[in-house]
């Protein structure tokens, strides 16, 4: 099987080594954190054009983030290597999610525009947990942050790529950098 990194969806980033055993702490990137980390479950991390497959040996939770050793770092030295790391899975073994549910790799790339048709901008990032998420959307000049929620979000179509988004007066402009004046002074 071959694995290839772009194609996979990340789970956590490894923030920091845990005791002197090769433990990490991990900070999830995901809503399924108790059972994407679990003793038994594979996780794949890039090292340069590498691409390692580490096993969970062991695992347990403080904080909500997962404190993991892989079967295959065994000492604080080897764990610290692991900083900053990004982990990945491959989308298949992700689970079906409920209609109306979406994994936050289905909507970054999706355009985003208004009921009325006007283009806002590509969603380049979910921020968020526990149902308060939102898109950061991108338009080349500033990020718009539009809330996930039903009255805002009126139609998500991850298949066509586009969310259709009915937003509040004034959401738009939050982050817009402000108009430059048609005359403007210069020093000589």
């Amino acid at each position: 099987m071959v694995i290839e990194w772009d194609t996979m969806v990340s789970v956590g980033r490894v923030a920091r080594a845990h005791g002197n055993r090769g433990r990490v702490v991990v900070n999830p990137d995901t809503d399924f954190a108790e059972e994407r980390f679990c003793a038994g479950n594979v996780v794949y991390l890039r090292d340069g054009d590498r691409i390692d497959r580490l096993l969970i040996e062991d695992v347990r939770f403080h904080r909500h983030r997962p404190i993991v050793r892989f079967a295959t770092v065994e000492t604080m030295d080897a764990a610290e290597q692991l900083a900053s790391a990004e982990l990945r899975v491959p989308v298949d073994v992700l689970e079906r999610l409920p209609d109306d549910t979406f994994y936050y790799h289905e909507l970054i790339g999706c355009r985003v525009e208004t009921i009325d048709g006007m283009v806002v901008g590509v969603v380049c990032g979910v921020e968020g947990a526990e149902g308060l998420h939102r898109l950061i959307v991108e338009d080349g000049q500033a990020e718009v942050q539009i809330p996930m929620v039903e009255a805002i979000c009126r139609q998500i179509d991850a298949v066509m790529r586009l969310i259709t988004i009915d937003p509040p007066e004034g959401l738009l402009d939050l982050n817009r950098p402000p108009r430059r004046s048609a005359r403007t002074s210069r020093r000589a």
